[in-house]
């Protein structure tokens, strides 16, 4: 395996261990808030809130992770899985678990955007 690969996987590893850490520690704080007794508008409830919605983004994170994982496993590490182009390595290093180059991405998150359903008013009695 090159050397660059093996720097690849291993900051990918890093990055892994690293985001099942918060977890664990994230989801063993959210088992000591369930016991407590919440009032309406507690500001406890709005830290809970936020805990859950930082789990629900690192476990989006750790699948994306798991799959690049996946991806350099098949030897397809740095390659597009949309267009097939090389995937800049500047884009790696910030994003070691990218498998989409920028233009597929904006692509994507447009795309994205586009099909989301509209937010509806609150209704009015």
């Amino acid at each position: 395996m090159p050397k660059k690969a093996t720097k690849d996987r291993k900051r990918l590893l890093v990055n892994l261990e690293q985001v099942n850490e918060e977890l664990e520690h994230l989801r063993i704080l959210m088992q000591g808030e369930v016991d407590v007794e919440l009032d309406e508008g507690d500001t406890e409830i709005v830290e809970r809130e936020k805990t859950a919605a930082l789990i629900v983004v690192l476990e989006r994170r750790q699948k994306d992770i798991e799959h690049a994982l996946r991806v350099f496993e098949m030897g397809q590490y740095g390659i597009c899985e949309r267009c097939g182009d090389k995937i800049p390595p500047a884009r790696l290093e910030v994003k070691p678990d990218a498998t989409l180059c920028m233009d597929c991405q904006r692509e994507v998150e447009s795309f994205n955007r586009r099909n989301r359903a509209p937010r509806t008013a609150p209704a009015r009695w």
